[in-house]
């Protein structure tokens, strides 16, 4: 006769107390046990040499890569007027572009550290020992959740010196560089998770690295191609009202008598698809970085800047008045007010959206991950090896 035990029932002697041996229940969390997960996890990468070689070419390439930004921006910026002017041009210009492919990096090394995590160990026949302990999966899933997050600061950590020389190049507040590494932090445990997700849900550790790299190039590449297909379908011919010149006449000699005029064009409502471009990794970092300093107009050239700026401007949508009397402007001696009034775009913050998102989809890798590792298993896939 066999007997069936339920998930997280707890078996009872003959007087009906508990036995000392209990199944966990599935999501059972101790700190005690996600450690344990973890350090088993640390210690097998720390073993390997190939954790210090990747260290050391990603410092390498990195350390390249940002001498040849700083470089080539000195060269660009030579004949800016003066040393002042020079490192409002040329600092906000390094910094962004650095973190920038600090972030390229670390999407294209994050889905390494997790998205073969659960099926390696299940293949090596290793993970149905964990299982049998009494840890639980919500444990077992954190732990290596932890570790493989672990293993992608310790790349960020490397970058830490390079970016805080690109911050030296000036024209960036100190606080940038804290932010960008937080928001940094945050979008690597997210990548992590949902590799960690694929990992659990498909039976190969390639399946399961290939989709993560789907995830991440959709997030980071793909939607601002879609944005660009959908910005022609937002696109409708309305009628908007034009501050211009009647009938176009003008004899160049005074200022004209402009009207208001009803003119029917296109008009692209981007406030209905901007939030593809929120969910951007490299727009959320963009946008959660402090502006180097607004009151200063010399300040150009900043990636960062220019990325927060275009989306937040994309977010408010179309206007709804034009002003098309230019020649006004133009007279000299003329003292011009447009009648159009100044248009108020919302410049809230933009990255708190998209990095909701992306560890939305993080928690939802780690659910699907715990899900997976539920014992008993009713039903599992074919070929999948359990002891």
């Amino acid at each position: 006769m066999s007997t069936v035990i339920d998930e997280g029932a707890v078996p009872t002697g003959a007087s009906g107390a508990p036995t000392p041996t209990t199944l966990p229940r599935t999501w059972t969390l101790t700190w005690h046990g996600v450690r344990t997960v973890a350090e088993l996890e640390l210690r097998q990468r720390v073993r390997s040499t190939r954790w210090i070689v990747a260290l050391v070419v990603w410092f390498v390439v990195v350390g390249a890569i940002t001498g040849l930004v700083w470089l080539s921006t000195r060269s660009l910026l030579t004949g800016a007027a003066g040393d002042t002017a020079n490192r409002l041009l040329r600092g906000p210009m390094v910094f962004g572009l650095v973190v920038f492919f600090v972030l390229f990096l670390g999407l294209l090394v994050a889905p390494t550290l997790s998205a073969t995590s659960i099926n390696g160990d299940r293949a090596a026949g290793t993970l149905a020992i964990l299982q049998v302990t009494l840890l639980s999966p919500f444990e077992i899933v954190l732990g290596k959740l932890l570790a493989s997050w672990a293993a992608a600061l310790a790349f960020l950590v490397v970058s830490v010196p390079f970016i805080a020389i690109a911050l030296g190049a000036g024209g960036t507040p100190v606080l940038a560089m804290f932010v960008c590494l937080g928001v940094l932090a945050l979008l690597l445990a997210a990548v992590c998770a949902i590799g960690l997700g694929f990992s659990a849900l498909v039976a190969r550790t390639s399946g399961s690295a290939v989709l993560t790299y789907i995830v991440v190039a959709s997030l980071s590449a793909l939607s601002p191609i879609v944005f660009g297909l959908t910005y022609l379908t937002t696109t409708h011919n309305e009628t908007v009202r034009v501050w211009t010149i009647p009938g176009g006449a003008w004899n160049g000699d005074t200022a004209p008598d402009c009207v208001w005029e009803n003119a029917v064009g296109p008009v692209t409502h981007t406030e209905r698809t901007w939030w593809l471009l929120g969910i951007n990794p490299f727009v959320i970092v963009a946008d959660a970085a402090p502006q180097p300093d607004a009151r200063n107009p010399r300040i150009t050239g900043d990636p960062l800047g220019s990325i927060r700026t275009g989306v937040r401007t994309l977010r408010a949508g179309p206007a709804t008045t034009v002003d098309e009397c230019w020649s006004g402007q133009s007279i000299q001696g003329s003292h011009y007010v447009s009648p159009v009034a100044e248009r108020n775009v919302d410049t809230s913050a933009v990255w708190p959206w998209g990095l909701a998102a992306n560890l939305l989809l993080g928690a939802a890798g780690v659910w699907v991950a715990v899900r997976r590792l539920r014992i008993p298993q009713r039903t599992l896939a074919r070929g999948t090896r359990v002891a």
